[in-house]
């Protein structure tokens, strides 16, 4: 499901839940609308203007609705039980992209994959990887990374982080966990952050403009395909 369309009203929201509750679905995934820099105008002539403002008060009529009877697997995945989410990012490290277009993340590098089906095929055929971009990240921004991915899924083991990186995760995301935390999006048990009920909308927010850029980033791989044919 997604929330925060341009045309969309809270009566509209509450009776998509009405429905969602009555059937009884096990799982309810709730994305925020996710316009790409390219498709802004193309939103706007079609639809109208994306209200941000609206976004919160949506976000918490879902949580609203949904919880108790669902459980948080990740900020905007609601679950009845314990099962595996579509969220690879939150529950593994490292994906592999695999298919056209698709875009994964192995030892620290951001990659997508052509979108020319036709040279996906051809360049698999010939043992040939077929990727078209990459982005290497920096150890800072991969420690990053991990530290917004991990806490989508609502706590962070920051022992867990340290190991992985080889550093004091409290000590080098203190800027980050400082600031969230004097805002109430986090609080600390032990070694482990988790999200406050008023960080989980703060986490959906990153996220959402985490997933606006890997959409800038498909768009702009598409226009590197187009302008080599």
């Amino acid at each position: 499901m997604m929330f925060n369309f341009p045309t969309q009203t809270m009566t509209m929201l509450n009776r998509d839940l009405d429905i969602l509750m009555d059937i009884g679905i096990d799982q309810v995934t709730y994305y925020p609308l996710m316009v790409s820099d390219s498709t802004q105008q193309q939103v706007r002539e079609k639809f109208g203007h994306v209200d941000y403002r609206k976004e919160e008060q949506f976000y918490r009529r879902i949580e609203e609705r949904l919880v108790p009877t669902y459980r948080y697997s990740s900020a905007w995945c609601f679950s009845k039980k314990a099962v595996m989410i579509d969220e690879y990012i939150v529950d593994y490290d490292e994906y592999a992209g695999l298919g056209s277009g698709s875009i994964g993340y192995l030892s620290g590098t951001c990659y997508a994959n052509t979108f020319n089906i036709e040279e996906y095929i051809a360049r698999v055929n010939r043992g040939e990887m077929p990727i078209m971009a990459c982005r290497n990240f920096r150890a800072e921004d991969q420690l990053r990374y991990d530290f917004l991915m991990k806490l989508f899924g609502m706590k962070l083991d920051l022992d867990y982080l340290a190991a992985r990186h080889g550093v004091s995760a409290y000590r080098s995301l203190w800027p980050e966990i400082a600031f969230f935390q004097m805002v109430g999006g986090l609080k600390k048990r032990g070694n482990t952050l988790y999200l406050t009920k008023k960080g989980q909308y703060y986490w959906v927010l990153m996220m959402r403009e985490f997933f606006i850029g890997v959409n800038n980033f498909r768009d702009f791989c598409r226009v590197e395909l187009q302008g080599r044919n």
